[in-house]
C-alpha cells in the first residue's frame, strides 16, 4: 500500500517553534518531507541562473538528450499531448499526473519520447522543407507531388540542464537546497505557483550550467594506506612468563543496576507497524511508521514536550526534548494527548494515527540542530 504524504505549504510557526527549541541562532527551513530545520538556503540566491530557452510553436523546447513542453493558459496533459502528436495516456502516465488536471501556464511537462517538427525562434519551416525535396532520392516513377518531411525539432540553445524527477517527501525548497540554485528560479523555469508546489513523480529542469547533485563523501584509503604501521612491542621485547602458580585475586562482587546510561541512549518505536520509508540525509530527515487508523502514538523515549504546532495542512507536529539536548519530532499524527511543557514517559501514549491513508507517523530523532538515523536509537 503506497502511503502519500501531506506536503506542508508553509511551516513558519513550526520554524520558530524548533529554533527555540533548538536554541540555535540561525535560520530554519521547517520542512518534515525534506531538510528538516535545516539551515537557511539564503545563500543559494548568489547562484547565477540564466533564463529558460523559449519553445517552439507546440510550446515543446528540445535538448540533446529529452525534450519538454511548456503548458498554455487552461491547458491539460490532453491538450498538450493533441499538440504534439503523443497518447495522453502515456504523457500523463510519464509525469504522474491525470491527463485532464488543469495546469498552470509555463508549468514543464517532460515528453516520453521525442517528437519532430515544430517551428522555433529563427527556423525556416519553408527551408526546411525545401531541403528536404532537393534531398529526396530521384524516382523514375512519381504518382503525386512530393511532400515535404517532417522537420528535426530545433534543439535549444545552451548547454541541456539537468531534468530532476521529484521523489516522494521532496520540495522546491529541498530540490534548489540540493543543486545549490534559487528556488525562485528553480520555480520560474518550471512555471510553479507561488506556493513553490511541486509533485511525486513531476519532472523539473535545473536551471543550472553543468548543474549536478552534490557529491558522494570522499572514498577512504584502505587502513594503513599513507601511514607508518609501528612495530609491535611483542617483536622488539618478549612477553613475561606467566607465573600460573600465583591466582589473581577474585573481584568483588558489585551489584549490578539497570544500565541506564546505555537504556537512555534507546528508545521505543513510536507505533507497532510497518517502515514505509527510510531514513535518507537530505532527503528524508526521519523514518515512516505506517501502522492502523487510531492506534496511539506514544513517546519513544522519555522527556518534555518542547513543543506543539502544524503545518499550513493542519497537520499536528509534536516535539519532545529528552537529555543530552536530544528531540525527537512525531508528525502526521491526530488527537494529541498533551501540552507544552508536559512530563513524558517512554512508552506513554502522546497522540494517535490519522485516518484514511494518512494512517503512518514521520518520526525523526535530532542531537540537537542536526537529523541523525532513528534506527540506532531504537529497540
Amino acid at each position: 500500500m503506497d502511503f502519500p504524504i501531506a506536503r506542508p505549504a508553509g511551516l513558519g510557526l513550526a520554524a520558530a517553534t524548533l529554533a527555540l527549541v533548538a536554541a540555535c541562532d540561525k535560520p530554519l527551513d521547517f520542512d518534515l518531507r525534506g531538510h528538516t530545520g535545516a539551515f537557511s538556503t539564503a545563500s543559494a540566491v548568489q547562484s547565477v541562473t540564466s533564463d529558460r530557452p523559449p519553445a517552439d510553436d507546440r510550446g515543446v523546447i528540445s535538448y540533446p538528450n529529452y525534450q519538454v513542453a511548456v503548458a498554455r493558459r487552461d491547458d491539460t496533459v490532453n491538450a498538450i499531448a493533441a499538440r504534439v502528436g503523443l497518447s495522453p495516456g502515456e504523457v500523463a502516465r510519464y509525469n504522474g499526473i491525470d491527463p485532464d488536471v488543469k495546469l498552470r501556464a509555463g508549468e514543464i511537462i517532460a515528453l516520453p519520447r521525442r517528437v519532430s517538427g515544430g517551428t522555433a525562434q529563427g527556423t525556416d519551416i519553408a527551408a526546411l522543407a525545401g531541403n528536404a525535396i532537393d534531398n529526396a532520392p530521384a524516382s523514375s516513377v512519381i504518382t503525386s507531388p512530393l511532400e515535404p518531411a517532417p522537420a528535426p525539432a530545433a534543439q535549444a540553445a545552451g548547454p541541456e540542464p539537468v531534468r530532476h524527477k521529484v521523489e516522494r517527501g521532496e520540495t522546491a525548497y529541498t530540490i534548489a537546497r540540493l543543486y545549490n540554485i534559487p528556488v525562485k528560479s528553480l520555480a520560474e523555469w518550471n512555471g510553479l505557483g507561488s506556493d513553490f508546489s511541486v509533485r511525486e513523480g513531476q519532472y523539473l529542469l535545473i536551471p543550472a550550467a553543468g548543474a549536478a547533485a552534490p557529491r558522494r563523501a570522499a572514498a577512504v584509503s584502505e587502513p594503513g594506506v599513507g601511514s607508518p604501521t609501528p612495530t609491535p612491542p611483542s617483536a622488539t621485547k618478549p612477553v613475561p612468563k606467566e607465573d600460573v602458580a600465583a591466582k589473581a585475586p577474585e573481584p568483588p562482587k558489585v551489584s549490578v543496576g539497570e544500565p541506564t546510561a546505555a537504556k537512555s541512549t534507546r528508545m521505543d518505536f513510536p507505533v507497532q507497524g510497518k517502515i514505509v520509508r527510510a531514513y535518507a540525509k537530505g532527503r528524508n530527515d526521519g523514518i515512516d511508521i505506517a501502522a492502523a487508523s487510531g492506534d496511539p502514538v506514544k513517546a519513544a523515549a522519555s522527556g518534555t514536550v518542547a513543543a506543539i504546532t502544524s503545518s499550513a495542512d493542519k497537520v499536528p507536529i509534536l516535539v519532545v526534548r529528552h537529555p543530552d539536548n536530544v528531540l525527537t519530532v512525531y508528525a502526521n499524527v491526530d488527537k494529541i494527548r498533551v501540552q507544552k511543557g508536559d512530563s513524558v514517559k517512554r512508552g506513554q501514549q502522546i497522540a494517535q494515527l490519522r485516518g484514511a491513508d494518512n494512517s503512518y507517523v514521520h518520526f525523526e530523532v535530532r542531537n540537537g540542530f542536526e537529523s541523525v538515523d532513528p534506527m540506532p536509537y531504537l529497540e
